[in-house]
């Protein structure tokens, strides 16, 4: 089955977005000629599965930022939420998340880039997230989206790498063990 992999940035105090799922903190951050990694990931990744929060979000975006299928996972969208413009790019699914694994598993995919704080956190639950990718930015704002919520069980990870940046953004990549 194919793998999921997660990768994102997060408030130093655990938040991946503000409640109305806006992302303006973390694009105020200066880090010109710094290389986060994220273009070697988008590389490295078959599609990209996300939540509906998130898809609404990077809607409002100048332009589509990405080239690879996005499954939107979703209740209360359907496929005819999906602008004229992305159809055949993006797709709205209903389905549990290792139904998606296993949809995506028989188009040929084999690692997944799983994106949106509720949607992390119900992979993780799974067991469907292989590794994960964390950018910490140095500001607290106090409340929003949090990445990571409540578990069943604790999820062990083991550190494999880490790197700081001039602009105080600190990756670190885990496996999900």
């Amino acid at each position: 089955m194919a793998t999921g992999h997660m990768f994102m940035a997060m408030s130093l105090d655990g938040f991946v977005a503000r409640e109305d799922f806006g992302l303006d903190w973390l694009m105020k951050q200066k880090t010109e000629g710094e290389d986060h990694g994220h273009d070697a990931f988008m590389a490295s990744v078959d599609g990209i599965v996300m939540g509906s929060g998130s898809y609404r979000t990077v809607l409002t975006f100048d332009a589509w930022p990405y080239e690879k299928p996005v499954i939107v996972m979703s209740r209360t969208l359907s496929p005819d939420d999906v602008p004229e413009h992305l159809r055949g790019k993006v797709t709205v699914s209903a389905l549990a998340p290792r139904e998606v694994m296993q949809f995506v598993s028989r188009q040929g995919w084999t690692r997944v880039y799983i994106d949106g704080g509720l949607i992390i956190q119900s992979f993780l639950r799974e067991g469907l997230i292989a590794d994960m990718t964390v950018t910490v930015v140095p500001i607290l704002i106090g409340q929003g989206k949090r990445m990571f919520g409540a578990l069943d069980a604790d999820i062990d990870l083991h550190l494999l790498e880490s790197k700081s940046f001039p602009s105080g953004l600190v990756t670190s990549r885990y496996a999900v063990v």
